[in-house]
């Protein structure tokens, strides 16, 4: 029978935690390590709402993108929503595994699970980070080729449509769109080497202001297609490394966690 640490040490084998950045806290966060899983839910992100579906469904774990415990606590009460978080998890003896910028930088993972999902072809890294034990590149961002699309707009309406976007920001600056890069979440902060790599076209998130008069002026055409949308993706390649690595466990995906607002 499969137990936390077992699966804590799958998921270590695809996305190596060591690789995580140095602000990040990835890892096996709550619960016993030789609990045994029968079952597992996914997510982006541990809400309260995911708890009590993963207890809805007696799952003993949940595996998500995003750190329950990202910053210190200092207490951990019913007052606050992470507190009642961890609460909840722990009365309800589920466990918590959370692999977050190492996710986004190993191969198979965040990015290229945005790039394939657009449909990219021929594509590599924006940033090589660094070599993994595998003597696998790791980095954040991918870029790769695409065709078919006039301009930016008819792109982005396919980009929409694709992720599921209820709105998403664009900035048109009337390249026709061939090599793309993608960045999930929030990557404003590599537009200059995308423009430097020859991209026209860049689909992230979390796109501040400047960022959008930048790429005005560096001529890239820029997509803010939401955090949530650019890396809820990854949650189907999550469920499928730990179907395969144990076929015997009942894995789902969280049908609870959704986009968090609604254009209008």
């Amino acid at each position: 029978m499969a137990r936390v640490i077992d699966i804590y040490r799958c998921l270590d084998g695809k996305a190596p935690f060591e690789l995580q950045m140095s602000f990040d806290n990835s890892g096996f966060l709550v619960g016993r390590g030789d609990r045994e899983v029968q079952r597992v839910m996914v997510a982006l992100d541990i809400t309260e709402a995911v708890v009590e579906e993963a207890a809805e469904k007696d799952c003993q774990l949940i595996v998500s993108h995003h750190p329950i415990i990202f910053h210190p606590a200092k207490s951990i009460t019913d007052k606050e929503p992470v507190g009642r978080c961890l609460l909840s998890l722990v009365e309800h003896g589920i466990a918590a595994i959370c692999a977050h910028t190492n996710l986004d930088a190993v191969a198979g993972g965040v990015n290229d699970a945005l790039a394939q999902v657009l449909g990219l072809e021929k594509v590599k890294l924006l940033r090589e980070e660094g070599v993994d034990a595998n003597e696998q590149a790791y980095g954040i961002g991918r870029m790769g080729e695409v065709s078919g699309f006039s301009d930016a707009a008819s792109f982005a309406q396919f980009v929409k449509q694709t992720l599921k976007v209820s709105g998403l920001r664009l900035e048109d600056a009337g390249r026709p769109v061939r090599q793309v890069a993608v960045g999930g979440g929030a990557c404003g902060d590599l537009l200059e080497m995308v423009a430097a790599l020859g991209c026209d076209t860049f689909v992230t998130s979390d796109v501040k202001y400047n960022v959008f008069l930048d790429a005005r002026a560096m001529g890239v055409n820029l997509i803010d297609a939401g955090h949530f949308s650019t890396e809820n993706v990854v949650c189907p390649v999550l469920a499928q490394w730990i179907t395969e690595g144990f076929p015997e466990l009942k894995v789902f995906l969280s049908t609870e966690h959704r986009e968090i607002f609604t254009g209008i």
